[in-house]
């Protein structure tokens, strides 16, 4: 089958509020302008679009196809789309490439979380059955999660607080980054708790945002970018969607998506942990010993764009095959409550 490489990216920034509309568009048209300027690609040439987002965020059905308001009706195009992470989209749309359907793929998520109540909206994802009508909130979901591993010595609120203080300092590198800053974990933890044990730090911010990844299949691949970012392997895993049924100390669809997964080599990682407690959970899942660099970008817990920020981990960890400061480095997408469904992929700088 044909191999795989990320050759572009482009992010908006995260911001808590934008004045747009609810379908994207606004925040769309400047990064698909970005990867075809990086690239030299043309719309024309672009042998698939797929796309991450949610009905429920924006609040109308089939919200997806607005969006493609920002590609335009000329030329025609072949287009999907998923109800969930564009990260995901990125799956889908690597598939199509190594089977030799297509050889270059646009992927894109985008979200405007300040439309809604964000943490009531992701109640709706819960078991439709026994959870969703008792309308537990994300946060609460996760203040659950992080009770539990403190309780089973998972994990310290101290440990949680350094996530923190870490990914602000990473963040002050990122011009795009919403939240940055240098903090210590005493001051971290001398904030009162929001939902015990969570302080509002510990949870990843309300962000509007939008990501654009260009995927693209062998030679084509080679013309379209100095250094393609070739992906080494793609696994995702899900879990049952009830609660008491897990263990939420661990994370056992991670644990299986990185069995799949040759990680010789990797000393950085970009994870998708919308809360401070699920960093460290995901290290251990995943087996990331001290040596790996978690998010050089600040990670979600400095912007945290809905159904676009997974897609992003894998864009940030491909600019740094890019740019050649890593040869190896591994992104991480999560969807669902307390890391019910999770995707690992693997970047390399060479075939």
């Amino acid at each position: 089958m044909t191999d795989v490489a990320v050759v572009g990216y482009a992010s908006s920034p995260s911001v808590r509020e934008t004045q747009g509309t609810t379908n994207g568009v606004e925040m769309l048209v400047p990064l698909f302008s970005e990867v075809f300027a990086k690239t030299g690609l043309r719309k024309s040439e672009v042998g698939f679009w797929c796309s991450g987002s949610s009905d429920y965020l924006a609040g109308r059905a089939f919200s997806f196809i607005a969006a493609v308001d920002a590609i335009g009706a000329v030329p025609p195009i072949n287009e999907s789309h998923v109800e969930m992470d564009a990260a995901w989209a990125a799956f889908e749309a690597m598939v199509a490439i190594r089977t030799g359907e297509v050889d270059t793929a646009v992927v894109y998520g985008f979200g405007k979380s300040s439309a809604g109540e964000l943490r009531k909206i992701l109640a709706l994802q819960l078991d439709p059955y026994t959870l969703a009508p008792l309308w537990p909130d994300s946060v609460s979901v996760a203040a659950l999660q992080a009770r539990a591993g403190i309780d089973a010595g998972a994990w310290t609120e101290q440990q949680m607080a350094e996530v923190v203080a870490a990914s602000r300092h990473r963040a002050r590198a990122n011009p795009k980054a919403q939240l940055s800053g240098e903090y210590t974990t005493a001051e971290l933890l001398a904030q009162p708790r929001f939902a015990d044990p969570l302080r509002r730090h510990d949870c990843a911010p309300v962000t509007d945002g939008a990501s654009v990844l260009v995927l693209a299949g062998g030679k084509r691949a080679e013309d379209l970018c100095e250094r393609p970012a070739w992906i080494g392997g793609m696994s995702h895993r899900v879990e049952t969607p009830h609660l008491g049924e897990r263990d939420l100390c661990t994370s056992a669809s991670t644990k299986a998506a990185a069995a799949d997964l040759d990680l010789d080599g990797v000393r950085l990682a970009e994870l998708h942990a919308p809360f401070s407690h699920q960093e460290i959970l995901l290290r251990q899942a995943i087996g990331l010993d001290e040596a790996v660099e978690v998010n050089p970008s600040g990670g979600p817990l400095a912007g945290n764009p809905m159904f676009a920020a997974g897609l992003s981990r894998i864009g940030e960890a491909a600019s740094r095959i890019h740019d050649g400061s890593a040869d190896a480095a591994l992104a991480h997408a999560t969807s669902g409550p307390a890391l019910q469904q999770n995707l690992l992929c693997v970047l390399r700088g060479e075939r």
